[in-house]
């Protein structure tokens, strides 16, 4: 008997990550208005890369068991911080984003170190989005003009996620490799 095939669930934790990142970006640029960052923070960004996550766990890959599973619980903490401060419940202040969004910074290091090794596509995201945290981190602490310049900048992040991500589905489909990833910027 054949055993079933699983998918990956990476493809929806990139998704998500990259889908939500990108409308939050488009908020930080002045395109649009935060209503849609929170319901998405909640769900695609939130619940369904929480859940990819913890599907990870399950094939042993505890880099994305822990990053998506992390950024996860970051979308729904930061949707609910919107809320909390739209409703005067628990508000924070700038300075307690910026405070919230250096933690998040140096827990990007972390990951950053180990995406080195993993491909230099996922090396590159990593970068970026640690480049985007230090920038979102100077904006709240006197530079709120590098709120836009991190808006664009992250807009490439999750421009790279979702190149991860067709990677990976295109390999699924087409059988082959479709689009490089290439070699680990660290051996």
């Amino acid at each position: 008997m054949a055993e079933q095939k699983l998918g990956n669930p990476a493809v929806v934790g990139l998704a998500g990550f990259g889908l939500t990142t990108m409308v939050l970006q488009f908020h930080n640029v002045g395109w649009m208005g935060l209503g849609p960052v929170v319901w998405l923070g909640l769900i695609f960004g939130g619940l369904a890369q929480m859940i990819a996550g913890l599907q990870e766990m399950k094939t042993g890959n505890n880099f994305g068991y822990c990053a998506f599973t992390a950024y996860g619980c970051f979308w729904i903490a930061l949707a609910l911080l919107l809320i909390g401060n739209h409703y005067d419940l628990y508000t924070s202040s700038k300075t307690d984003v910026g405070w919230f969004l250096v933690a998040w910074t140096l827990f990007t290091f972390v990951l950053w170190i180990g995406s080195l090794r993993i491909h230099g596509a996922l090396a590159l995201t990593f970068t970026l989005l640690l480049i985007g945290f230090i920038l979102l981190d100077l904006a709240h602490f006197g530079f709120p003009e590098l709120t836009v310049v991190a808006g664009y900048e992250l807009m490439v992040t999750a421009a790279m996620a979702w190149y991860i991500m067709a990677h990976i589905i295109y390999a699924d489909v087409f059988g082959r490799d479709i689009l490089p990833v290439g070699r680990p910027w660290i051996a």
